[in-house]
């Protein structure tokens, strides 16, 4: 019972929704995630400037791995702290830990990760290069997309590959906008 004395609401789980992940488990992934960050903004800072070759500081080849770094650092502390606040330094794993996993979960979240771990390389490595790399970005976001959206349920497949067909398109078009015509790189 809620202050005033109605009963808290309820929702029905979403499809595909499952018990949030531990505590520790999120202190764990802070902690490696912080340390990939650090040395991402190390090895950044690192970088030459080309200042000696009359350049600006914004020319600096480690900014923008730099930002990323930072963000990632970033992030990464206050999913710590929210980790910590949720019980993160107690022993026991707290809710949602692993052992409490069904089996085929464990299986879906594998093969979710060989599916990430694929797209990538095919990405940068066969399409960008071999295709115009707006349509490229688009077969890449379309198939990451579709990928992780398949498994949630039959019913709602022909409208979820329809929106990642839309969330693809767009997302060509709008690399494509940004980096040719806002940062004028000419891509490949």
């Amino acid at each position: 019972m809620s202050e005033s004395g109605e009963a808290p609401e309820t929702h029905p789980p979403f499809a595909g929704e499952r018990a949030p992940v531990s505590p520790r488990a999120d202190l764990i992934a802070a902690a490696v995630l912080l340390a990939f960050g650090l040395g991402v903004l190390g090895l950044a800072l690192r970088m030459p400037t080309f200042v000696e070759q009359s350049g600006t500081g914004l020319t600096a080849p480690g900014i923008v791995p730099g930002f990323h770094g930072t963000v990632i650092a970033v992030l990464s502390l206050l999913l710590g702290l929210r980790a910590v606040r949720r019980g993160g330094l107690r022993g026991g794993g707290g809710s949602g830990a692993a052992a409490g996993v069904p089996a085929a979960t464990k299986r879906e979240d594998a093969l979710r990760l060989f599916v990430a771990a694929a797209l990538g390389p095919l990405y940068a490595g066969f399409l960008v290069g071999r295709l115009p790399f707006w349509l490229a970005t688009a077969l890449f976001v379309f198939a990451f997309t579709a990928g992780f959206e398949w498994t949630l349920g039959r019913a709602g497949r022909p409208r979820r590959l329809i929106e990642a067909a839309a969330l693809a398109l767009g997302t060509g078009w709008a690399v494509q906008l940004v980096f040719e015509d806002l940062f004028l790189v000419r891509l490949p």
